[in-house]
């Protein structure tokens, strides 16, 4: 089963993109609540290129390690990866009137509800649109 998340950010694409793609920035955004982070972050980003992040619960209770494939990188548009576990994801960027429309559509995992696995994603994508509208991109 496929879920589906997407957000509007208003800002330009370079930016977004340049947000989505460096670790200093990924650091700074990627986190579905205020009471998680991200410590360490990755990207090699072409085809065959891997990315990896470690998320953890600020209070150091509990974290996981996010870890990846790219197989399809096409700048400003369109990044597909393969995680280590087989699942596929497709990024869609889309320049609009509005800012710019970023689409995820990832398979869904089998230990979890669809329902919290679709609110876990649209928070940190929530949290990526606030980090990029607020002028966070990393120099």
């Amino acid at each position: 089963m496929k879920i589906t998340v997407e957000t509007t950010v208003r800002a330009p694409l370079d930016k977004v993109w340049r947000a989505w793609t460096t670790p200093d920035d990924i650091l700074r955004w990627n986190a579905a609540s205020d009471d998680w982070h991200t410590t360490a972050a990755a990207v090699d980003l072409r085809v065959g290129g891997t990315f990896s992040s470690r998320m953890e619960a600020k209070d150091g209770s509990m974290g996981f390690d996010f870890e990846g494939t790219y197989t399809e990188v096409v700048p400003q548009e369109r990044i597909a990866y393969a995680m280590d576990d087989g699942r596929t994801v497709v990024v869609e960027f889309a320049a609009e009137e509005a800012g710019v429309r970023v689409r995820e559509v990832f398979d869904a995992e089998a230990t979890n509800p669809m329902e919290l696995q679709r609110q876990g994603w649209q928070a940190i994508l929530d949290h990526f649109a606030r980090y990029v509208e607020a002028g966070g991109v990393a120099p």
